[in-house]
């Protein structure tokens, strides 16, 4: 995006505190061709379940969020006003009671349910009772649950009962927002999308879904309660999606390390 132009941007804050399956030089062969089409297949097959997971009781009547006109975009502007509180574990919380506070509430809970802690029970539970509303926490917990605990879908992917990738593996799923967009705004309630980059697979030798890049639009369906913003549903779709370049991949090592190495961010409109 150039300086001139008037859309919707996100800033970012920071935070507080061995052989190769994809050699670079290595132009990719039917093998590594069937590798990534197995990794996008359990992409889609993950997307696809937490979709429906998170519809719920929908009875496929279209959301105000659906049926809403988008606005014309805005020029980027910084609130004058600090973005997040504090944080409910590792996730922000304390968003401002504003347009751009659900937009941050939005961003950071598209990281939140696109991480890596989705794929443990623990957390799992942790995660979904911080970014949803009281409400609608029992329900979605429990239909995630049967998504993420299927030993079938989580063989697919390549981790154990528990989550956990083989050993000597990492197991990497993460999200990446680009923007954000207000769909509608009315005081108490907001719907806002984020569009956003994934990494998803598992890096190390013999991997089967080695880690791939995805971009997807989120629809948050937000209300304000207990001083917060909190989820009471939301939908996925594909894109906008880039045209990719001719990169050489990088090591299963590189890939590993990078994502140890990189924390993620705090995201505030």
């Amino acid at each position: 995006m150039s300086p001139g132009d008037d859309g919707h941007m996100t800033r970012t804050r920071l935070p507080e505190g061995e052989a190769d399956p994809y050699p670079a030089a290595r132009r990719r062969g039917p093998s590594g061709r069937r590798n990534l089409a197995m990794g996008a297949g359990v992409v889609v097959l993950l997307l696809a379940a937490i979709a429906f997971a998170n519809r719920g009781g929908d009875d496929g009547t279209p959301t105000a969020a659906d049926k809403a006109t988008r606005p014309s975009p805005a020029a980027t502007r910084p609130s004058g006003v600090k973005p997040v509180d504090g944080k409910t574990g590792d996730i922000a919380s304390g968003f401002a009671h504003t347009e751009q506070g659900a937009q941050s509430a939005a961003a950071n809970y598209a990281v939140a349910l696109g991480g890596d802690g989705m794929f443990r029970a623990e957390s799992r539970r942790a995660i979904v009772d911080a970014v949803y509303a009281p409400e609608f926490a029992d329900a979605r917990r429990g239909d995630l649950d049967k998504v993420y605990s299927d030993p079938g879908f989580l063989n697919k992917i390549g981790l154990d009962g528990s989550g956990n990738a083989p050993k000597g593996m990492t197991f990497v799923s993460r999200t990446n927002p680009v923007g954000t967009r207000t769909l509608k705004y009315e005081g108490d309630t907001a719907s806002v999308a984020v569009w956003y980059s994934t990494l998803f697979g598992i890096a190390g030798e013999g991997s089967k879904t080695p880690v791939s890049e995805g971009w997807y639009t989120n629809t948050f369906d937000l209300k304000w309660t207990g001083d917060d913003w909190k989820i009471t549903g939301f939908t996925q779709k594909d894109g906008p999606t880039p045209v990719g370049r001719d990169q050489a991949a990088s090591t299963a090592k590189d890939m590993s390390d990078a994502v140890q190495g990189f924390g993620g961010f705090t995201y505030a409109r």
